[in-house]
């Protein structure tokens, strides 16, 4: 599931990849990956356990015969399917993280083809494994509502917040600023162009902001969501620069109507950002009372929560210091140690 732009689901993965063999120096761990291996540019998130290349990707045509191969050739005591991609074909002690119900219950936002796979592969493989992970109560919830599972076959196990995602100095701030071409004072929104995200949301508000809007949302974004040229696009970032434009931003705006954890929010809130979210989805369950909650379907109160933010600097403090203590309750390596939990109780 490591492909591309670094994404939550794929974090979660490379994060567990690089805890637990620490946690468990007798066990033999290896990674599945896909025909392409990862990309480069991982830094302290590059695997180093070993490697299996699949012969076909997620969702490909061979995907299934693929991972029923790579299953049969390595042999594992236990699969743990990080992901969605889960192997329909292979009988073995599965473990399986569902982040989400999003491709169940968006049923408009996916292709056919999603559709289908998730009715006739994830679904039934779901309900046989030996062990079902999720990472919010809302996602559990849903999933359970979804699939037709009790709740009780859904393990919470919260996503963590890497150290990196931390409050900068303010001449780490102005040299970021500096170097991205950033004014001194700016809003942040971070997502994709895909419709549960709801970036277009902003659209209405844009020229009423008191500051300019700063898009992190791959490249073309701004274009897909027919955003003017006044917001300002940023290519992809590191983690160290991310940390740096959550904590350079007067607020950090995530305006998605589905979500099943709400990771970028969080990380926003480690850094000490002013968080404006949704109140959709996961996101009041793990930013509490740390984040400005507004409805996802009325752009006024995201524009009202905005210039609220911009001109009250006590307002943004409190924030500030509650993000940083909500944020510090989640852990990687927590996740990684119940994670190792269930796969003992798992393997009996």
């Amino acid at each position: 599931m490591v492909r591309g732009p670094l994404h939550g689901i794929a974090r979660y993965a490379l994060e567990l990849a690089r805890r637990l063999p620490q946690l468990a120096p007798g066990w033999q761990f290896i990674g599945l990956v896909g025909p392409e291996g990862v990309p480069d540019e991982l830094g302290e998130l590059t695997p180093r356990i070993p490697l299996e290349k699949s012969l076909g990707g997620f969702l490909s045509a061979v995907e299934q015969p693929a991972l029923l191969a790579s299953l049969l050739k390595v042999r594992p005591d236990l699969f743990h399917a990080t992901s969605f991609s889960l192997p329909a074909l292979w009988s073995g002690r599965l473990v399986a993280t569902l982040h989400d119900a999003t491709h169940l219950a968006l049923k408009e936002d996916q292709t056919p083809v999603q559709a289908a796979y998730y009715r006739v592969v994830v679904g039934p493989r779901a309900k046989r494994a030996a062990a079902l992970l999720t990472v919010s109560e809302f996602s559990r919830r849903e999933l359970a509502r979804h699939l037709g599972v009790s709740e009780y076959r859904l393990q919470v196990i919260p996503n963590g917040v890497d150290a990196l995602f931390r409050t900068s100095s303010p001449a780490e701030l102005d040299d970021f600023r500096r170097r991205r071409g950033l004014p001194a004072r700016y809003f942040a929104a971070i997502g994709n162009p895909k419709p549960h995200k709801n970036l277009s949301l902003l659209l209405p508000i844009l020229d009423a902001l008191p500051a300019p809007l700063a898009l992190l949302a791959g490249r073309g974004a701004r274009r897909a969501l027919r955003m003017p040229e006044t917001v300002i696009e940023l290519s992809p970032l590191s983690d160290a620069d991310l940390a740096l434009f959550y904590g350079g931003a007067v607020a950090v705006m995530v305006p998605s109507r589905y979500e099943g954890f709400g990771l970028p929010a969080l990380e926003a809130l480690a850094c000490g950002a002013p968080v404006i979210a949704s109140s959709a989805g996961a996101h009041p369950e793990v930013t509490g009372s740390a984040a400005v909650l507004v409805p996802p379907d009325d752009p006024a109160p995201w524009l009202e929560a905005a210039q609220q933010l911009f001109r009250d600097a006590a307002l943004r403090a409190r924030l500030a210091e509650a993000g940083k203590e909500r944020a510090a309750r989640y852990s990687w390596d927590d996740c990684a140690r119940k994670t190792l939990e269930v796969y003992r109780r798992a393997l009996g």
